[in-house]
């Protein structure tokens, strides 16, 4: 398959994954909790059946790493191209009744995040994007191009985490910067608020998994936008254990960059 193929796969099953989610959220759930202390819910697990069938039936012996697959024991190692896929992403919003979670399936290639889906099962929305390309906004049977921005004069719009922030961290990072304003959003849609021209900074200092940022950072780089660690170096992929470490989420470079 070509670049262009793979991702309208990884597009359709993020959303049909998120209709799967949407009608599980309709009809009541159980939320249980992991060894890790994080909630699960059926929603999880069905969302995740949904695109491991999809992408191993199409793509016959790829790689696909998951994450309740591997919550339930399922080793693996890294190699030169594989899947990353997070069935849902904000499980917390989801069972609370909020709108920020999301469908996250991503490809890694050497080390990099080459392309990647984002859906938004409570909009219908779902953001793509491949690294070089472009990226995209899918809504309504319409493909609308989305572009990061160069922060304004006003200010940075910085976002944050809704349920994971370190606040003093946040505070010294941006202490010297012009800030315009602080928005607090679940998961993955951080970066796609970013990729889309909506926000310029997304600092996170706090846990994540490879499979939480690996498809909303292709959409962002994709979109004109970067991802780096606190060291200024790029987030890689296939590390042991799949933990990343704080990161640095950027639309485009300015004087405040």
């Amino acid at each position: 398959m070509t670049d262009e193929q793979l991702l309208a796969l990884a597009v359709d099953l993020a959303r049909q994954a998120g209709v799967a989610i949407c009608a599980i959220r309709d009809r009541g759930f159980a939320v249980q909790r992991k060894e890790d202390h994080s909630v699960v819910t059926e929603a999880d697990h069905a969302a995740e059946a949904l695109i491991l069938a999809g992408l191993r039936a199409s793509l016959p012996g790829c790689l696909v790493v998951a994450e309740e697959e591997v919550a339930g024991g399922a080793l693996h190692a890294a190699t030169a191209e594989f899947w990353l896929v997070d069935p849902l992403d904000g499980t917390r919003e989801f069972s609370s009744g909020g709108k920020d979670f999301a469908v996250n399936i991503g490809l890694v290639r050497n080390g990099r995040p080459v392309l990647g889906a984002v859906g938004v099962p409570a909009t219908g929305e779902v953001f793509s994007g491949i690294v070089g390309t472009g990226a995209w906004l899918h809504k309504d049977g319409a493909r609308t191009p989305i572009e990061a921005r160069m922060a304004p004069a006003k200010g940075l719009t910085v976002v944050a985490s809704r349920h994971h922030g370190d606040q003093a961290r946040l505070d010294a990072y941006l202490n010297g910067r012009t800030v315009a304003e602080v928005v607090n959003f679940g998961s993955s849609l951080k970066f796609c608020r970013v990729a889309q021209g909506e926000a310029d900074l997304y600092p996170r200092f706090g846990r994540t998994m490879e499979w939480d940022t690996c498809a909303p950072q292709a959409v962002l780089e994709a979109a004109g936008g970067s991802v780096e660690t606190l060291d200024g170096a790029p987030l890689r992929y296939g590390k042991p254990g799949w933990d990343n470490p704080h990161f640095v989420c950027w639309g485009r470079r300015g004087s405040d960059g």
